[in-house]
C-alpha cells in the first residue's frame, strides 16, 4: 500500500515545495509555506475511456439558460450555460450575495429549481435579505452547508438547474484532513463539484472570497477549472457596480454590466449615459465627454482635468479611472509637439462615475481637457472628441467608430471631432463631424 507523504504548498499561489521555507520562491509572500499530507493514488487496471467522434456528440440547442437579467446575461455571452462552473469574486460588502440572491429569485419565479447553499449565512438571515429584495419562491431551496458531500447528494436527489454555493472558501471534504479554506480543502471541493456539474448537466455558481491584493483567493488553479471567472468591481462609497468575466469558455470578456446599488438591491443600468452624465457641470473648463467601448456597448464618459501651478517643487500628476503612465505621455506630446508649457503644473484627472478607460481612444478628449483647464476656457457641451493620439502629436485611427457616432446622436451630441479617415460613410448620420490630422488641428477647431 502506498504511503502517505507531506507536501509543502504555499497558500497564497499554491506552489509545492520539497521542503519547508519561510519565503515562497514563486510569489515571494512570507510565512505562508505550509505542511499538508497526501495520499498518492493506487495504480491499477480500470477501464479504458469511452471515446467518440466529435461530430456525433450530440448538441443541445436550448444549452443557455436566461436570468432574466439583462446585465448579467449581456457578460455571460447570452446566459447561464449547463453544465458550467461559474467563480463570482469581489470585494467584501460589493454585493455578490445580493446579485445572486436576486437573480435567484428571477430563475426560481421563471420555474427553475434552484439550490442555495451558504457557510456564511443562516437560513434566518438570508430569508431577511430575500424579503427586503422582494424576493421569495417554492422552486429556491435554500440549506445552511458546508460539506461539499452533503451538497454533492442533494444536487443528484433534486436535479436543479443552478446550484449557488457561498462560498467555496468555507466548503469543506468530510475525508480531508485540512481545515476549511486551506489550498487541498479548497481544491477537493471545487473538482468534486466540477465533477457533479458536468455528470448532471447543473450550472454551477462559486462565490469566491478576495486577498487583500485584489485577486482570489485560494490556489490558481481554481481559476484554470472553471469555465467563467466574473468579477464584480466598484467603489463600496458609490452607487455603481461593475460586472465583468476575467474568463468566459462560452462567451467575450470584454462585455461590462453596470449596476446601481439601491435599497431594492442592485439594479441594472440600461443606459449607463445618463448615470454617468447626469451631474455634468458643462459650464466648467477642464471637462470633456469621451467614449470607451467595452465589448459591443458604447460609454459615455465625463473627463475632469485639472491644472494648476505647483506648489511644492515637483509637480504632481495624480489619476483617477485613467492610466498614469498615458497622461505622462500625452503631457510630454502636448509640451513637445504642441507648445503648452506643463512641466511645472500640477495636472490632476478624474473620470467620473468610477468606470477605468483601458482604450486608446480617450487620448485626445484627456488632452483636450488638460488644455481647456490650461487655459480656462469651456469646451462646447454638446461637443464628443474622440481620437488616439501617437508621439508625434498625430491622431490616429480607433475601432468602431461609427456605433460610437451613432449612440452619440441618440443622447443629444450635436458635434463629432475624430480623426481623418474616420469621417468617411458618416454623413448620412446627420451630425456635425470634424475630422482632424493632428493635436493642434483638433486645439484649433475647440478653440
Amino acid at each position: 500500500m502506498a504511503k502517505s507523504k507531506t507536501v509543502y504548498v504555499c497558500d497564497e499561489c499554491g506552489a509545492e515545495h520539497p521542503k519547508w521555507v519561510g519565503r515562497c520562491g514563486t510569489c515571494g509572500a512570507w510565512e505562508t509555506v505550509k505542511a499538508f499530507k497526501h495520499s498518492p493514488l493506487k495504480a491499477g487496471k480500470g477501464s479504458s475511456s469511452v471515446l467518440k467522434p466529435l461530430n456525433q456528440i450530440v448538441r443541445h440547442g436550448d444549452n443557455r439558460i436566461p436570468s432574466t437579467q439583462s446585465e448579467f446575461d449581456a457578460v455571460l455571452g447570452g446566459g447561464l450555460v449547463r453544465g458550467s462552473i461559474i467563480l463570482f469574486g469581489g470585494q467584501p460588502g460589493i454585493g455578490k450575495s445580493t446579485l445572486l440572491l436576486q437573480i435567484s429569485g428571477l430563475m426560481a419565479t421563471a420555474g427553475h429549481k434552484i439550490l442555495y447553499f451558504s457557510g456564511e449565512e443562516s437560513g434566518e438571515q438570508l430569508a431577511m435579505r430575500a424579503d427586503r429584495l422582494d424576493v421569495g419562491s417554492e422552486n429556491l431551496m435554500f440549506a445552511n452547508e458546508s460539506i461539499v458531500e452533503s451538497m454533492t447528494r442533494s444536487i443528484e436527489e433534486q436535479r436543479p438547474v443552478v446550484t449557488i454555493v457561498d462560498s467555496i472558501q468555507t466548503t469543506y471534504s468530510e475525508n480531508g484532513e485540512n481545515l476549511p479554506g486551506s489550498i487541498t480543502q479548497v481544491r477537493d471541493s471545487a473538482a468534486q463539484l466540477l465533477r457533479v456539474a458536468k455528470e448532471l448537466n447543473v450550472c454551477i455558481i462559486l462565490v469566491g472570497h478576495i486577498t487583500k491584493d485584489g485577486y482570489l483567493a485560494g490556489p490558481k488553479m481554481l481559476e484554470h477549472l472553471v469555465d467563467t471567472v466574473l468579477y464584480l468591481e466598484g467603489d463600496r462609497q458609490s452607487q455603481v457596480r461593475l460586472l465583468r468575466a476575467a474568463k468566459n469558455r462560452f462567451g467575450s470578456t470584454s462585455e461590462l454590466g453596470v449596476y446601481e446599488m439601491l435599497r431594492q438591491g442592485l439594479i441594472p443600468v440600461e443606459n449607463p449615459a445618463k448615470l454617468f452624465l447626469s451631474q455634468r457641470h458643462s459650464d466648467v473648463s477642464g471637462t470633456v465627454v469621451v467614449t470607451s467601448q467595452e465589448g459591443s456597448r458604447t460609454f459615455f464618459l465625463e473627463v475632469q482635468a485639472l491644472v494648476g501651478g505647483a506648489s511644492y517643487g515637483n509637480p504632481q500628476r495624480n489619476v483617477t479611472g485613467f492610466d498614469l503612465r498615458r497622461l505622462q505621455m500625452l503631457l510630454a506630446v502636448l509640451e513637445r509637439r504642441i507648445g503648452f508649457q506643463l512641466g511645472t503644473q500640477d495636472v490632476f484627472i478624474n473620470v467620473v462615475s468610477g468606470l477605468k478607460i483601458a482604450e486608446p481612444a480617450a487620448d485626445l478628449g484627456v488632452a483636450i481637457a488638460i488644455i481647456s483647464s490650461l487655459k480656462n476656457q469651456v469646451v462646447d457641451a454638446g461637443a464628443l472628441i474622440i481620437g488616439e493620439i501617437g508621439l508625434g502629436g498625430e491622431v490616429r485611427n480607433v475601432g468602431m467608430i461609427r456605433q460610437r457616432v451613432e449612440e452619440a446622436k441618440k443622447l443629444g451630441f450635436s458635434h463629432v471631432i475624430l480623426p481623418q479617415g474616420d469621417h468617411k460613410n458618416l454623413k448620412d448620420i446627420g451630425l456635425d463631424i470634424s475630422p482632424v490630422r493632428s493635436v493642434s488641428e483638433a486645439v484649433d477647431i475647440v478653440f
